[in-house]
């Protein structure tokens, strides 16, 4: 997920950028590394995952995308991707470790255009790494609801679990033997929690996706 670091300790990446000044959503794009980062009050605030949360990410993306992809839903994509979405803080941007888009909502046209996104996605997915902060991780998911995002998915790779978080502020805590559903987010998905992550041993499978009825 994310680690702070001072506006001021990213001068080398804006030539331009008087010392102590405030990081805009246009310099973060100007930035060669700036997919690594998210902005949070003028400041950059670091994406750090660690081996095992990278891979949970990828499983997750792979098996999200080639579903949706089959059935032309909508988009899945990675954490490059930028959303700028938060009218009460409209310079703030976040990116989520995988997320959805529903076809309907977004355009191949809108796909194309340089920048971030400035609409929510549907369903967003944070995988837990070890540094991640509690408090941090809070204050995104309030912003991904008041945002309108339907879905989030917490994943930690550790006690190899999910929370599902909705937006009328329930949610509910699955185990690697539990399924997950895409709800009515991603009509038809489900999978077992376990599917996400590494096999524990050698001879331990997973329940592979559902077919589609």
């Amino acid at each position: 997920m994310s680690t702070t670091v001072a506006a001021e300790t990213q001068i080398a990446s804006q030539p331009e950028l008087p010392p102590g000044a405030a990081i805009t959503p246009e310099g973060l794009l100007r930035m060669p590394d700036g997919k690594n980062y998210e902005l949070i009050d003028g400041e950059l605030v670091e994406r750090k995952m660690s081996v095992l949360s990278g891979v949970v990410a990828s499983r997750t993306n792979r098996l999200l995308g080639n579903y949706c992809e089959q059935r032309n839903l909508g988009w899945v994509m990675d954490s490059e991707v930028g959303y700028q979405c938060f009218p009460w803080k409209p310079e703030r941007v976040r990116r989520a470790d995988v997320s959805f888009i529903a076809v309907e909502r977004y355009s191949l046209d809108q796909l194309s255009r340089e920048g971030y996104s400035s609409i929510p996605p549907d369903l967003a997915v944070e995988v837990i790494s070890p540094h991640d902060l509690a408090k941090e991780l809070d204050e995104k998911l309030e912003d991904y609801l008041r945002a309108g995002v339907k879905l989030i998915w917490v994943i930690n790779p550790e006690t190899r679990t999910l929370q599902v978080y909705y937006p009328d502020g329930t949610s509910r805590r699955l185990h690697e033997a539990d399924d997950v559903s895409g709800d009515d987010v991603i009509p038809g998905f489900r999978c077992s929690v376990a599917t996400l992550f590494p096999a524990a041993s050698e001879d331990r499978s997973a329940t592979p996706v559902s077919p589609s009825a």
